[in-house]
């Protein structure tokens, strides 16, 4: 079953973690997408920091361009990928062997795909 998952973390804890600490955290990001590529069916992507993000959002008078990110939330999506494991409990466990969580503020959302678009159908 496919599912993305979402890596967050909190830009303010971010900027605290001393930069050797990141790079060595980041060369086991890397290891672990090697580790993990069977199972990884699109590397998804990085994005770029949440100050870039512009959204597009509902108004009365029609759609409204603003600057920032969709939600008020303290953390912020900073990448995701799509991989292809048998269940839930599979994703989570790939989900909690992610080297950033050992950073604060961090955490990895799991959410099934929708792979079968049939069940919309009326």
């Amino acid at each position: 079953m496919k599912y993305v998952i979402m890596f967050t973390s909190t830009p303010e804890l971010d900027a605290a973690v001393p930069p050797e600490r990141q790079q060595e955290v980041y060369a086991r990001v890397y290891e672990w997408f090697g580790e993990h590529a069977a199972v990884i069916s699109d590397s998804g992507a990085e994005l770029q920091p949440v100050e870039t993000a512009t959204t597009v959002r509902h108004a009365p008078e029609g759609p409204v361009v603003v600057d920032g990110p969709f939600t008020e939330a303290r953390e912020a999506v900073g990448g995701f990928t799509v991989i292809d494991v048998a269940d839930l409990d599979a994703a989570i466990a790939l989900a909690r062997s992610w080297p950033m969580l050992e950073i604060p503020g961090t955490s990895v959302e799991v959410r099934p795909m929708v792979v079968d678009y049939s069940q919309f159908e009326e």
